[in-house]
């Protein structure tokens, strides 16, 4: 089998005003659609993180893929590390694995394909037929984003109507949080907080335990932008109400030193992000959990890895989101169902998504979360009149890259992020 195409399409998909630690989503979120394809006609897909550096690196790869076998991912790696990871001005480790963790799980939906199996088959097998999803909360403004920017629809109701209204205060969130909840069944709660007042956001936290029961679990993340006084002062506050707090300080030392306080588990998504982080994370203890995402960890099969190292050296682990759509979602899934020491629902942004780009209802939460695809490779198909349309979207929008602080300027001018702003 030999690959004989790589296509990077860069698209721009509706995002809704949320807000979080480093600012206010903008109307639209970028991303990057990657397909390989091979000389019998089997094609490949992944998505990645968007904005013009990483389509560039993507795009850089090509001739490194072009010629391989799929099969032969070893080989694929070691180009990219040859090429772009020698000298001081090459690729750091992270960038690299990046690019190679979009052109893996490519890959492992063409060899999927070709074998009739489900990519799930190829990182061992499931180990569960359901993976578990959590509701992911944000105080918000008003509206839906994308070319309506800060409008809404008057005549939505249910989720479509919670998807658009302002969220600012407890009550908003906590009415976010039932429509969410009623539609995808839900029954996990995280709060991305680091953006209020800390005592508005752990009120929130309160009146979404008085809402939901004590048999909700609830997961609150400042994003590190609190003090580790105030991390500590109100996480005691929190104790036996949270499953775990996410991020409350920055870095693995003020992780380490606000853990050592609190008997609630710290989860990270922020201080141990890479391999090269585990030795510092092992001898500080600065977190309980990993919250992995393959995006960033260098595809699926290196973050199997990442699992048996959270494995030997106790750490729960869960898994990171961004806004997606559902080739990335197929990916999660697949690797949350094959990791046997997942130990809490994992997070996704896919309900604040209002577009897709895959054809099929494999995707649809089912019980708050998500049965395993059978289907060969990841399960999905690709919409290619809606890729087009979101590609389309990409060039006409004029965002080359994220920037929440400039967004947030828009409805706080001269707004700037701080770390340890309270």
């Amino acid at each position: 089998m030999r690959i004989t195409g790589m296509y990077v399409t860069p698209l721009a998909i509706t995002d809704p005003p949320l807000r979080n630690a480093a600012g206010l989503h903008a109307p639209y979120a970028l991303r990057n659609v990657v397909e390989i394809v091979t000389a019998d006609g089997i094609y490949g897909l992944s998505e990645v993180p968007g904005g013009a550096a990483v389509t560039g690196d993507l795009e850089a790869a090509r001739d490194i893929v072009i010629g391989r076998d799929p099969y032969h991912l070893g080989a694929i790696s070691l180009g990219l590390e040859e090429r772009f990871c020698a000298g001081e001005s090459g690729w750091s480790g992270r960038r690299k694995a990046r690019v190679f963790g979009a052109i893996e799980v490519a890959c492992l939906d063409i060899v999927g394909k070709a074998t009739g199996r489900p990519v799930v088959d190829l990182l061992g097998g499931k180990v569960r037929d359901h993976v578990p999803y959590a509701a992911y909360l944000f105080f918000k403004h008003a509206g839906a984003g994308g070319a309506l920017g800060f409008k809404s629809d008057p005549a939505a109701a249910g989720w479509a109507a919670a998807r658009q209204a302002a969220a600012l205060t407890p009550e908003g969130v906590v009415a976010q949080a039932q429509a969410m909840c009623t539609k995808y069944g839900f029954t996990s709660l995280k709060l991305k907080a680091g953006t209020l007042d800390p005592e508005v956001e752990v009120a929130t936290i309160f009146a979404l335990r008085e809402a939901f029961g004590a048999e909700t679990p609830l997961r609150i993340d400042p994003n590190g932008v609190w003090s580790a006084e105030t991390a500590i002062r109100l996480g005691r506050r929190m104790e036996g109400v949270l499953e775990y707090y996410e991020d409350p300080v920055h870095g693995q030392e003020q992780m380490a030193a606000v853990g050592q306080e609190l008997a609630t588990p710290l989860a990270t998504n922020m201080c141990t992000t890479w391999f090269d982080d585990i030795p510092g994370s092992v001898r500080l203890h600065s977190e309980d959990i990993i919250l992995m995402d393959h995006h960033g960890w260098g595809g699926l099969r290196s973050s199997m890895e990442l699992a048996r190292i959270c494995s030997t050296v106790g750490r729960g682990l869960s898994m990171h989101s961004n806004s997606h759509l559902g080739i990335s979602l197929a990916a999660m899934t697949h690797l949350a169902a094959a990791v046997p020491n997942l130990t809490y629902a994992c997070d996704t942004h896919y309900p604040w998504q209002s577009e897709e780009i895959v054809t099929g209802d494999s995707l649809e939460f089912v019980d708050g979360g998500l049965p395993v695809p059978s289907e060969p490779g990841l399960g999905v198909e690709l919409d290619r009149a809606a890729l087009a349309a979101l590609h389309e979207t990409y060039k006409a929008c004029g965002l080359t890259r994220r920037d929440d602080a400039i967004e947030m300027q828009k409805v706080e001018p001269g707004w700037q992020y701080r770390q340890a702003r309270w």
